[in-house]
This record gives structure tokens, sequence and C-alpha cells, in this order.
């Protein structure tokens, strides 16, 4: 059975959107929220990013994180089985980039990353030590996100014939 036509194009729409929203928001963080982080004193940054690191994990934020991963894997599905009324090697660079891109490396090394900074105390000696290891670190790997989110919304919107 094929799925209707506006379906597709109609999950298409969300993971484009999805992929902008959390694209400038990984944007945001690469341009200026972590230098102005790695600027401060020490224990104050890392407070600081524990804190958003507990804060960021609320249903706005996961429903549109996690909701363009699992429309990118329905597009997949549907692209594979030749039930796509766009255009498929686009639609499939976009899953691709947003799902291994996005979801993937902050799965696989942004999220270990801050798990090893909240097991920090801000204060320590040692988290002081670790703190310019995160940032940069994390940094380059939010440089991957941020672009492969923004090339996948631009390419979810070309798939759509």
């Amino acid at each position: 059975m094929n799925p209707p036509p506006a379906l597709v194009s109609g999950l298409v729409v969300f993971a484009a959107v999805g992929c902008g929203l959390i694209g400038g928001l990984l944007f945001a963080f690469s341009n200026f929220l972590m230098k102005a982080l790695a600027r401060q004193p020490v224990e104050h940054g890392i407070r600081t990013m524990q804190t958003i690191n507990r804060d960021i994990l609320n249903p706005l934020f996961l429903s549109a994180f996690m909701g363009t991963a699992l429309v990118s894997a329905a597009l997949v599905v549907t692209a594979v089985w030749g039930k796509a009324p766009l255009n498929t090697p686009l639609l499939l660079t976009a899953c691709l980039l947003y799902l291994a891109g996005v979801f993937g490396v902050t799965a696989g090394l942004n999220v270990p990353l801050n798990n090893r900074l909240a097991a920090h105390d801000p204060a320590a000696a040692a988290a002081a030590h670790f703190w310019p290891v995160y940032v940069s670190e994390w940094v380059k790997w939010n440089h991957v996100r941020a672009c492969c989110s923004l090339a996948a919304s631009m390419l979810f919107i070309l798939a759509r014939r």
C-alpha cells in the first residue's frame, strides 16, 4: 500500500522544519554560546553547561529532536520501498545526514561528553582540567551536527518535487 502523497509531503515538511530548528539551535551553540561559556571562570562555565544539559531535556526540545529522527527513519522506509513521490537520492541523503550526522553524533559523542561533565564537581581541580578538553571536543562535534542538520533541512526542501 502506498502512503498518500500528501502524508509523505507533510512528513518531509516536518523533517525540514525539525532539521532547521535543531540546526539553528546547534549553530547558536557553535557560533557564540560555547565561546561565551569558555570565557567565563571555569567553575561558572561548567556549572552553566551542566544546567543547560539538564534543562534541554524537555518535551518541546525532545519532540523536535526525536520527532525529526523518527520521521527521517519513516521516510527512509518510504523511499527504500520506492513509495515516496519525491527525489529519492536527495531524500535519502537528507535522512542519512540527520540520522547519522545529528542523532548519531549526539548519542555517540556529545551525550557521553555531557555525561562526563556532569560527573564533575565544578569547583574541583579535575573539572578545571577537563573543561578545555570538553569544550574543544564538544564544539568540534557540535559543528558537525549543526552542518548536517542544516544541510539535511535544505535537502528535504529540495527533495520535494
